[in-house]
Formats: C-alpha cells, sequence, structure tokens
C-alpha cells in the first residue's frame, strides 16, 4: 500500500535506522543523505519517509508531500553551499531508477550542463 514501509525497500529500511547512511539534513516527512556513488561533488538524495514507489505516484497521491521533497532539496542545495544545482528524479528502470522509492537527486559543485553524460 502506498505510504507503508514495504520490507524489501532499501530506502524504507535508511528511514527505519535498520541501514546506515550519511544523513545530512532530516525533517518530520523527509530525509536526505549522501549517494553512495556520488555522480557529482555534492551528490544527496531526498527522500520522503512514506514509501511511494516513484516521483509520480508521490505527486499524484500525495502532492504535500512532493512539495517537501522539493523544499528540502532546496535547503540541501543551500546547506551545502550550492548556488547552482540540478533536481533529478528517475522514475522507471529504463530511466536509471533502481530503488523503487521516490527520491530526488541533488547535484552541485561541477559543470551539469544539458544533456547530462
Amino acid at each position: 500500500m502506498a505510504g507503508e514501509p514495504q520490507a524489501d525497500c532499501l530506502f524504507c529500511k535508511i528511514v527505519a535506522g535498520d541501514v546506515p547512511a550519511t544523513v545530512v539534513r532530516q525533517t518530520e516527512t523527509t530525509v536526505a543523505f549522501r549517494d553512495i556513488n556520488p555522480q557529482a561533488p555534492t551528490h544527496v538524495l531526498v527522500i520522503p519517509k512514506a514509501h511511494y514507489p516513484d516521483a509520480a505516484t508521490l505527486a499524484a497521491a500525495a502532492p504535500q508531500l512532493a512539495a517537501d521533497v522539493l523544499k528540502e532539496a532546496g535547503e540541501v542545495a543551500a546547506a551545502e553551499g550550492a548556488e547552482a544545482y540540478r533536481l533529478v528524479f528517475n522514475t522507471g528502470t529504463a530511466a536509471g531508477q533502481t530503488v523503487f522509492h521516490a527520491h530526488a537527486h541533488v547535484l552541485a559543485g561541477r559543470g551539469l550542463q544539458w544533456p547530462p553524460g
């Protein structure tokens, strides 16, 4: 069920404290932690504490929570000293999503030209 913790979800385990992560910020509704395979000098994931499989599902089912994730992403960037940053939401395997718990990648600290690569 959307919003409920999933026993097999890595990010739900991080929220529960069962899997360690380098947490940089936490709010009542979100957790932000460093990516274990950073793609930029600053690479932090911002996740809702509630489980939603992807950003589209999160936005449709819990728009205020989706807004909390976006707001917190901006707070993370500011705390990291990033004046410019990129937010990435991968939705679906073909788009590169590997953990099926909605999350925003906050990327900064190097040139981030478009398209990425």
